[in-house]
């Protein structure tokens, strides 16, 4: 209409004076409708552009009136963008034309507009000062409407205020007006809003029953978008109470919804909701998957808020599986987000997670320095609710400082802030917090009164899992007192409330303290029956709720004690087979998962439990003669298998006369550390090793000095050691595993199955007469000897050596890593023996690794290996331009690793420390683990740092072995033989690293093929 009238007086059909009016008028409802239809689309520039050419006009025609609706608009359009003080400043505008013409309605508008805009910015006071003279308007002029949107507000803004009796009285002031006038949409936001916040006091039940009625009128009116929301709050709701799988149901139901609906702020919000159900059931990789949609979402549709959010919760789960890296990614892309839109909360929330990663990774003063941070933001923007959580992040840090005053302090003001703003959540932490700073000054009488004060507090607003929580403290600390009677009384308590909300993790901690009681009380009986209660409830909880490797081994790591209880009762009532079947079902059991799904035992559940009567059969059917470990205080405990009858059972105790501890005291270590055994083989590993570091990275990429070196390409003082120089301290180590069943040994071949520290010695080193091997666990050698016989492959070689690494440089340019002349020189050799081509210098990338790695027999890298983990470093891909590298370019990494399914015979990981990793109930987690999770069936692997030429002398002599028609075992004792019969390689750090981990395997060489020994 407006573009015809303007055509119209364009030819002169219309009078001018007339035309100029209508012109105006035309030019203004075009602005109008264009402004509008662009705020519809979500283009709110365009939409300013267009509202400021309205109000240019009605500045020419003096309309106040229409001015003011321009200003109110804009303030709109800007308030969309985030822009909350410019928004600010055109209400503000708006307000005083409303003023200036008495124009009541837009006056309240502007008050209810400015009411919004400091609430955005969490100036809660201000927000309040204007709802409610939004409030005192409408009743004034008698609009119910407005005065029950005003309640809501208001309501809201006590919410996020913490305040929530006073959030309720406005919630249901707003829910009694709109029942009063039919507004049903009303209605079903007030019972929305009133789930919200008994959802924040965590009475989840109640939460419950108001977004159901919420979801009802949803329903009922037709409006699908509400009805989602109504999905997305139950399924918050539920998954607070623990009821998971109503949890995705609801958020499922979101999702369905949102796509039905076109709305992909909520389809984000959906896949959100499932993200942190599945981060409740500890499978983080799920969770990580549907927070990715989540983000890719947001980025879509430009929901920059919900992308931080994203990336805050990709954090948080990144952290659980413990990869650092990731996380301190994603918390840094959900600080670099707020800043830009402005979310000071988000910002403050982005320092946290760092901070918990810093702290995590025990750099305290680099976590302390966030937490301070994300505390200042809290006190800028007036967060109270961050404030007092930070607080108690800061204590936690500084007591794991053993700086306990500040401590102290911290947990004190962080309790002072929830009881000023009655966060009850935080207020029950901080009570527990301090009472652990009292515990670990050995304050227990103190500690008690807090524990008693938190656990008060959680039963006063129904908090069942802080009772919990708190019951099982107090019984630690009754304990400590040597108070047995309460200290039992309160884990029954404990144990109680954990059966009857459904944590049956808390179960098995409840019994395995119970356990733990009745053992010091010397009631071995009934502390056998609660550590058997613990044990299988923890199986259970593992079996049915954890999918992921890492989550696997993180929970069987923090339940160590009661598996090892167990089998230490068992022993102590010298009940000797079955303490070792109870040690075998707590070994590896991730690792046996992994294999079980490899190898397509369909038969069996990969997260089936074997029972006691099939470990016990595996036990009895060994025919390679084997010695079970298992390490308990200064006691090594030993069961030899493979004899005729049942399992041998000896035990050495550490004592003072001991060689074993007369070491210690040479090392100065002292005699009650209760790791006295990692001291000892940690201290003899560094002392065999020392000065090889040829093939290591032995320097941190991000920490590497500008005047830092490559590494050494030999160890110049090699020919002044003999292999006595060193063996001396091997001593102790044999003493302590091999010397107390030295009569039981005979045969050759000996199979190991070591526990703890134990997976580190370096068994070849021990034994000139035996071939060792080791395995994680009996049953997992079972699975892997059982595998179809087809699944292996047996031809095609995958030969890696001396990656170039020239562009991976230090802040000055200069290469990090020098060639490996011998490792090329290794791979030559063994590609001309296999007529296999090797990958080398540049072609020696990642990406040509893990393309050609699934389908060989046998894969042999030699390269540089990072210490701490032995992850191998290849060449970055000669494609790319820049000069620098992450750790995820140039790394093969365990997680590569094993998302690959594998079918080699054999493994030659020619690495420094590629045998290295973090020690756990399934030996060590490193790449050696890892090769035979992804289905290796044997891997060859070191402990420590090699020397580049003798490692080469090395495998020249163990695949000569190889060649001959030899297993990998007789190949590894010969080549080990070789280099300690040698002039220039004799000292044992030289031939000591080397071990094979799995089974035991043949190749034929000029065959390409790989045949079982």
């Amino acid at each position: 209409m407006a573009e015809r009238i303007l055509q119209d007086i364009a030819e002169q059909k219309i009078p001018l004076t007339k035309a100029q009016i209508i012109k105006n008028r035309a030019e203004k409802v075009r602005a109008w409708a264009l402004a509008r239809d662009y705020y519809s689309l979500g283009d709110f520039h365009q939409a300013i552009e267009y509202f400021n050419q309205y109000l240019s006009i009605d500045k020419e025609n003096s309309c106040r009136a229409c001015e003011g609706k321009a200003y109110r608009n804009l303030g709109h359009a800007y308030e969309s963008l985030r822009e909350f003080q410019r928004a600010i400043e055109y209400y503000k505008k708006s307000l005083c034309i409303a003023k200036e013409i008495g124009d009541r309605e837009l006056e309240r508008c502007a008050y209810c507009n400015l009411g919004d805009a400091y609430e955005s910015l969490r100036e809660f006071q201000r927000a309040i000062k204007y709802h409610n003279q939004h409030l005192s308007i409408a009743r004034e002029v008698g609009d119910r409407a407005c005065e029950k949107k005003a309640y809501c507000s208001l309501g809201n803004i006590y919410h996020s205020l913490r305040e929530f009796q006073r959030a309720i009285e406005y919630q249901k002031k707003s829910l009694c007006i709109a029942k009063e006038i039919c507004d049903r949409k009303g209605e079903g936001g007030a019972y929305c809003n009133l789930g919200n916040i008994y959802d924040s006091l965590r009475e989840f039940q109640r939460a419950i029953e108001y977004h159901k009625k919420s979801l009802c009128i949803a329903k009922k009116i037709g409006d699908r978008k509400r009805e989602g929301c109504a999905y997305g709050n139950l399924g918050n709701a539920y998954n607070s109470l623990g009821e998971f799988q109503q949890a995705m149901d609801c958020h499922n139901q979101h999702l369905r919804i949102a796509r039905e609906v076109g709305d992909r702020t909520c389809e984000g919000k959906a896949y959100n909701g499932l993200g942190n159900a599945y981060s409740s059931l500890s499978e983080f990789q799920r969770a990580i998957e549907h927070y990715e949609e989540s983000l890719r979402i947001a980025r879509k549709v430009g929901n920059k808020k919900g992308e931080g959010c994203a990336y805050g919760n990709l954090g948080n789960a990144y952290q659980s599986l413990c990869e650092f890296q990731q996380a301190m990614d994603c918390y840094n892309q959900h600080l670099r987000i707020a800043r830009e839109v402005g979310d000071r909360t988000g910002e403050g929330e982005a320092y946290n997670g760092l901070g918990n990663v810093y702290r995590s990774l025990s750099e305290f003063q680099r976590a302390i320095e966030h937490y301070e941070e994300s505390l200042r933001i809290a006190r800028k923007v007036g967060n109270k609710e961050g404030e007092g959580y930070t607080y108690g992040n800061l204590g936690t840090v500084y007591h794991s400082l053993s700086e306990f005053q500040q401590a102290m302090d911290c947990c004190k003001k962080s309790l002072s802030i929830a009881k000023e703003i009655n966060d009850r959540t935080t207020e029950v932490h901080a009570y527990g917090n301090i009472g652990k700073v009292h515990s670990s000054l050995g304050d227990y009488k103190r500690a008690i009164g807090y524990y008693k004060q938190s656990l008060s507090a959680a039963k006063e607003f129904g908090d069942k899992e802080g009772e919990e929580v708190d019951c099982g403290r107090l019984s630690y600390a009754y304990y400590s007192l040597n108070n047995f009677e309460k200290a039992i009384k309160y884990s029954m308590q404990h144990l109680s409330i954990a059966e009857e909300i459904g944590d049956r993790e808390g179960q098995g901690c409840a019994h395995n303290l119970l356990g733990s009681y009745h053992l010091e009380l010397d009631f071995l009986n009934e502390a056998l029956d609660h550590f058997r209660c613990s044990v299988k409830i923890y199986d259970t909880v593992r079996a049915s709720c954890i999918s992921e490797d890492g989550s696997k081994i993180s929970f069987r790591t923090h339940h160590e004690f009661a598996y090892t209880n167990l089998w230490q009762v068992l022993v102590m009532l010298e009940r000797n087979d079955e303490a070792l079947y109870a040690a075998e079902r707590g070994r590896a059991q991730a690792l046996l998962d992994a294999l079980k799904v490899t190898y397509g035992l369909t038969s069996l559940s990969p997260r089936s439990i074997e029972s006691e009567e099939e470990v016990r059969n595996i036990s009895r059917k060994t025919t390679v003669l084997t010695v079970f470990l298992a390490l308990h205080l200064k006691t090594v405990n030993i069961w030899v298998l493979g004899k005729e009858g049942n399992p041998i059972f000896r035990q050495k105790e550490i004592e003072h006369e001991d060689s074993f501890t007369l070491l210690l005291d040479t090392m100065e270590i002292g005699r009650e550390d209760e790791d006295s055994f990692t001291l000892l083989l940690d201290t003899v590993l560094k002392n065999i090793g020392a000065g090889v570091g040829i093939k290591c990275e032995n320097r941190s990429m991000d920490k590497l000095s500008d005047d830092s070196t490559p590494s050494s390409t030999r160890d110049d003082n090699r020919t002044s050691e003999t292999s006595q120089g060193s063996t001396h301290l091997l001593q102790p180590l044999y003493d302590a595993v091999l010397g107390p069943i030295e009569d039981l040994l005979d045969g050759d071949e000996l199979i190991v199955v070591p526990d703890g520290p134990l997976s580190k010695v370096p068994w070849a080193a021990l034994s000139e007469t035996f071939r060792i091997r080791t395995v994680p666990s009996l049953t997992s050698l079972k699975v892997i000897t059982d595998s179809p016989s087809d699944y292996h492959s047996k031809s095609g070689a995958l030969l890696v050596g001396d990656p170039c690494l020239k562009k991976i440089t230090n802040k000055r340019g200069k290469p990090i890593y020098d060639p490996l002349q011998y490792a090329k020189m290794e791979v030559e050799m063994i590609g001309e023996i296999l007529k296999s081509q090797p990958l080398t210098g540049e072609d020696a990338t990642k990406e040509a690794v893990l393309q050609r790695i699934a389908s060989v027999a046998l894969v042999h890298i030699a390269a540089h290996g990072k210490k701490e983990t032995g992850e191998i470093v290849l060449a970055p891909d000669p494609r790319w331009e820049s000069k620098t590298f992450t750790e995820k370019d140039c790394f093969l990494k365990m997680s590569d690793i094993q998302a690959v399914k594998l079918r080699a015979r054999l493994v030659v990981l020619s690495c420094c420390h590629s045998g290295q990793g973090k020690v756990s109930s399934e030996g060590v987690v490193g790449m050696a683990r890892a090769f035979l999770f992804a289905g290796a069936r044997s891997v060859l692997a070191t402990l420590w740092a090699i020397d580049d030429e003798a490692t080469m002398m090395f495998m020249k002599s163990f695949y000569q072995q190889l060649g001959s028609g030899e297993s990998a075992s007789v190949a590894l004792q010969r080549a080990t033989k070789c280099l300690r019969d040698s002039q220039d390689y004799s000292a044992p750090k030289y031939w000591a690293p080397f071990f094979l981990m799995g089974d035991d395997v043949k190749i034929e060489l000029e065959k390409e093929s790989l045949s079982e020994s």
